[in-house]
């Protein structure tokens, strides 16, 4: 015969101390026990698992507690992979200053070095000058960049236009 019997069980939140005792909601009490069968099923729940034993002349007997997996914890920031920032045009290079002059945005929560693109165009859309450059931006920041592109000697009094890769390729 199994007699259920739970002596100070509350569903509750009680902050009342009872012999000594502190409760904080739910629960067995552990202040008062009665034991209406010599031979009792008891079975507890707390925090650690469930724990089922007989209960016999006040002693009760333990199983070991079950285990629960702990969660793992999210990603650090540092961790994420890193998005492309986006290139802006600001000038284009010409004979009289052989830079071209780009704005590089950076999305991400870290600093990040990016490549930026940038191609120096002729009148029929021929590329005369492609140029690159890394750089390093602060974290959900920009920095105007001066790409050289002097190296094409007497090519830049052919150039009409710049043509700027939107995509700045984030490298680490």
């Amino acid at each position: 015969m199994i007699v259920l019997a739970l002596t100070g069980f509350s569903s509750g939140h009680s902050h009342r101390s009872h012999g000594g005792h502190s409760s904080d909601g739910g629960g067995c009490s552990s202040s008062s026990r009665q034991d209406h069968d010599s031979s009792t099923r008891v079975s507890t729940s707390h925090g650690g698992g469930t724990h089922t034993g007989e209960a016999s002349g006040g002693e009760t007997q333990r199983s070991q507690p079950t285990h629960r997996s702990t969660p793992t914890a999210s990603p650090s920031a540092s961790a994420r992979p890193l998005r492309n920032g986006t290139v802006v045009l600001v000038r284009c290079a010409s004979v009289d200053d052989p830079y071209a002059t780009v704005e590089v945005r950076n999305p991400n929560t870290r600093e990040t070095v990016f490549t930026a693109k940038v191609s120096l165009k002729a009148r029929n859309g021929f590329t005369l000058i492609d140029s690159t450059r890394q750089v390093s931006v602060p974290a959900k920041s920009r920095k105007t960049l001066r790409m050289a592109v002097a190296s094409a000697g007497g090519s830049l009094d052919e150039v009409d236009h710049c043509e700027v890769d939107p995509v700045a390729t984030a490298d680490w």
